[in-house]
């Protein structure tokens, strides 16, 4: 994967790209690593998403997949910087339909214990969370620089389990008052195709 990124950012219309490892969604911590499973997360035109989808790149990995998921987003709300940059161009649009969120976070090294000391709490919410389609662990690393996929059936409970949810509300009070992250970001995004399963 990591040799294909120099192709794909010759693709014209490419603005952000990310490779990225992923999780099995079970404690979202590095032991939930599935190194059989990657994913690309990319920011393009309108214009460009079918050039992209028939690219000499993706067409090469579908040939080696087992199985492939694509999910089309626009963005709704977006919060904080991915490797110095904003990458997601916000639009205010009405959306009651399935939504998807993305956090993403730079962990300070010396806080990584006191943070996945947090996780199996939050990872239980989430879990039981109503409203709840599917979440992964998506990371560029398998420490130190981690994060999250969901889709949710609504914004709404989304939100419930973010704003509402006990075990979410004191790792968003940790994570201010110890100053876990060094970069963080959240990104809210209304879900407008799929593609396969997750």
């Amino acid at each position: 994967m990591a040799t294909n990124k120099l192709r794909l950012k010759r693709e014209s219309g490419i603005r952000f790209i990310k490779l990225l490892g992923t999780g099995k969604g079970e404690t979202f911590t590095p032991k939930d690593a599935d190194p059989l499973r990657w994913g690309l997360l990319v920011t393009v035109s309108d214009q460009k998403i079918d050039e992209l989808d028939h690219s000499k790149v993706i067409s090469r990995w579908q040939k080696i997949s087992t199985s492939e998921y694509r999910i089309i987003l626009k963005p709704i709300s977006s919060h904080g910087l991915w490797s110095r940059k904003q990458p997601f161009d916000q639009e205010k649009i009405e959306w009651s339909g399935k939504v998807a969120a993305i956090t993403r976070a730079r962990i300070v090294w010396r806080k990584n214990f006191i943070f996945w000391s947090a996780v199996p709490p939050v990872t239980a919410s989430l879990h039981k969370s109503q409203g709840l389609i599917s979440a992964i662990g998506i990371g560029e690393a398998p420490i130190g620089l981690q994060g999250t996929f969901s889709i949710w059936e609504n914004g709404a409970k989304l939100r419930e389990f973010a704003y509402q949810g006990q075990a979410h509300r004191a790792a968003i009070k940790a994570t201010s008052e110890e100053n876990w992250y060094s970069e963080e970001l959240f990104a809210r995004f209304a879900v407008l195709q799929e593609r396969g399963h997750l």
